[in-house]
């Protein structure tokens, strides 16, 4: 009999929220020499060395340092840098890299997971217990939630001035391939106070996780489904609508928790999500598979039919296209047997 994810309630405690902040599994083992540019896109290989480059620069800003009053150390400010492109280009790729090559301590999270660990230690802890860390990586850096920019760039600002290195990631819409200066600027202005310890680098090309693949697989039906969960060991099986209200009842930094040790997750009855707030709490979930590389098999509509027209055509629309684009991914892997 396969688990269910709506009868799993994890607990997440304050002390491991900046512990758990680490890439995902899947770049565990990456680096700047294991990234290997596409000879048609030139500003890949440039990232490569400015990436690296930046590296350098988060070691020699933690190991140095200015002399203060009375002679006691005092931090540099920390350096910044930021990665503007599409959809799987290996922006992350390179922020992990970033990551492996700087010294302990050291975080990494998306910009949604930060603002949730913020959130759930207070903005003053969080500061104290990241401000000894030589560089924050943040994934994804979204400017649609006017609220959470502020909240981010105030902590960015602090964090900086402690010397802590700050790297983002962001994604340029589609639509806007080649008009990443229109974006880089956007960052700059919502963190006006850092905008100038920031570098943006370019990074062009397409989503790597569509080259040569098929679109949505068609979606089984609810006895195929329950068939094969019954035969994965490991797996958990869902009412994708008892699951989308259980979802509502946890806080968003619980859900890598919720997933953990889950093989493969299988969902019936899937169907355009009904408002704004449940397809959000769906993008952090399928953030949190993707970064599992937990497969996810369905039954109902198909994975890319989740974020109605009308939402991909609002101000959430950098979110729903990356959360498609991580399940149609997801729905190619292997269950495992």
């Amino acid at each position: 009999m396969p688990q269910r994810l709506v009868d799993r309630n994890p607990v997440v405690h304050a002390d491991q929220l900046i512990a758990q902040m680490v890439p995902p599994a899947m770049f565990d083992e990456v680096s700047f020499a294991s990234y290997i540019p596409d000879p048609n896109e030139p500003s890949q290989a440039a990232a490569v060395a400015k990436a690296e480059e930046f590296s350098g620069k988060v070691a020699k800003i933690r190991a140095g340092g200015r002399r203060g009053l009375f002679g006691k150390k005092a931090p540099s400010t920390g350096a910044g840098l930021y990665l503007d492109g599409g959809f799987g280009v290996g922006k992350t790729h390179l922020l992990a890299s970033i990551f492996h090559s700087s010294p302990s301590p050291k975080a990494f999270g998306t910009f949604v997971e930060l603002t949730h660990v913020v959130g759930a230690l207070g903005f003053n802890n969080a500061v104290e217990q990241l401000s000894s860390h030589s560089v924050l990586c943040i994934d994804e850096f979204e400017l649609d939630d006017p609220g959470d920019t502020m909240l981010v760039s105030r902590l960015l600002t602090e964090l900086s001035a402690r010397g802590v290195s700050i790297v983002a990631t962001s994604n340029t819409l589609p639509g806007q391939l080649g008009e990443g200066r229109f974006a880089a600027q956007d960052f700059l202005r919502e963190i006006k106070k850092l905008g100038s310890i920031f570098e943006t680098i370019r990074v062009d090309g397409p989503d790597y996780r569509h080259r040569d693949l098929p679109p949505a697989p068609e979606p089984i039906s609810s006895e195929d489904l329950r068939e094969r969960a019954e035969a994965t060991p490991g797996a958990t099986l869902d009412n994708f609508d008892e699951l989308c209200v259980h979802l509502s009842t946890l806080h968003p930094s619980r859900y890598n928790k919720l997933i953990q040790d889950v093989t493969a997750v299988f969902l019936d009855g899937v169907h355009p999500a009904q408002d704004q707030s449940v397809a959000l709490r769906l993008v952090v979930l399928a953030d949190r598979l993707y970064d599992a590389s937990i497969p996810v098999t369905v039954s109902g509509a198909k994975l890319d039919e989740i974020f109605t027209p009308e939402m991909l055509a609002g101000g959430y629309k950098k979110k729903y296209l990356r959360a498609t684009s991580r399940l149609l991914a997801l729905s190619r892997f292997e269950v495992p047997a």
